[in-house]
């Protein structure tokens, strides 16, 4: 299986967005449609509902929009309002000995990865992260070190609210620590069960489980994979293996012996790593954020990839998987 990832830095919205954003808008296009047109939400409820819970980020979604071409479709598309149901896999952990580090693994179907390391200074401040939803975030970190990552959170429920990477992107935008960031997520309504992982350079860390029409729950847990504290989704939980990987995991962070180096080895390791030649979707990637280095490193069995906020390279790595 073949992965192409680019690295690309725009500090302000221009010709390299509008480039990725015509390369996947006809795939995204389809996915937006997949339950008819009039299962989404309207132009002017997409905009009332960033107003009303995302406001510093509508001027950048505006932006974004003419972009894109200023077509209705996609502006309530990148709103992140209310869009169709998507699920994955993932597993992500903190660890807090000699520093604090994210790890985790991103599990999903290579033909959906958009394969995207972006670099912007959108609004002032500076944010590194793997693309998702053609702005959103599935686990980056900004130039205060706040590092974060989500997981699915194993519940089949649908409700109102926004993709999870649109939240992620603003969190990133406009946190600078994990206090200020668990206090955007238990305002902002998320539309699915995901599981965020946040630490910052203080060594500050929450795992927080969100799920629509329920409160947001702050957990001790250091580990999180995709199920919520308890299973309530069996046959998902089944099917990703979510309880082993939560418990190998968790036996490992807490070992004695284990060090930084060892335990981000065991990402790449089974039952964690799963074998997407195998089951048709499964681990893309492997990631580590270093706040207080303010730098993050990308892995696979053959490749790696280390970039930061202050020396990021441009490029495309190809990575035979």
């Amino acid at each position: 299986m073949r992965l192409i990832l680019r690295s690309v830095a725009e500090e302000r919205p221009g010709r390299a967005w509008a480039k990725h954003f015509v390369a996947l808008w006809p795939a995204y296009r389809k996915w937006y449609l997949c339950e008819g047109e009039a299962a989404r939400p309207t132009y002017l409820a997409c905009e009332r509902a960033l107003l009303d819970h995302m406001p510093e980020i509508v001027p950048l979604w505006r932006d974004l929009v003419q972009l894109s071409g200023g077509t209705d479709l996609a502006a309530r598309c990148l709103s992140g309002y209310c869009p169709p149901p998507y699920m994955s896999g993932c597993s992500q952990a903190v660890w807090l000995r000699d520093e604090p580090m994210l790890v985790r693994n991103y599990d999903y179907l290579p033909e959906l990865w958009e394969g995207l390391l972006l670099r912007t200074r959108w609004r002032g401040q500076t944010v590194l992260g793997m693309s998702d939803c053609l702005w959103g975030i599935l686990d980056g970190m900004n130039e205060s070190g706040l590092s974060v990552s989500l997981a699915f959170g194993g519940r089949r429920d649908v409700g109102v609210g926004f993709g999870i990477p649109i939240v992620l992107r603003y969190v990133l935008e406009v946190c600078k620590t994990v206090p200020e960031a668990v206090a955007v997520l238990k305002r902002v309504p998320c539309h699915m069960a995901y599981t965020v992982t946040l630490v910052d350079p203080s060594g500050a860390h929450a795992t927080v489980f969100l799920a629509p029409g329920k409160a947001p729950v702050l957990s001790a847990r250091r580990v999180a994979t995709n199920h919520q504290g308890q299973v309530h989704w069996p046959q998902h939980a089944v099917a990703t293996g979510s309880v082993d990987r939560l418990t190998v995991l968790t036996s490992h962070l807490h070992r004695d012996t284990e060090t930084a180096e060892r335990f981000a080895s065991r990402f790449l390791e089974p039952p964690t790593w799963s074998n997407a030649r195998v089951h048709g979707w499964g681990t893309l990637y492997t990631a580590l954020y270093w706040p207080r280095r303010r730098a993050m490193e990308l892995r696979w069995h053959s490749h790696v990839l280390l970039q930061s906020l202050d020396a990021f390279v441009p490029g495309a790595l190809t990575v035979i998987h």
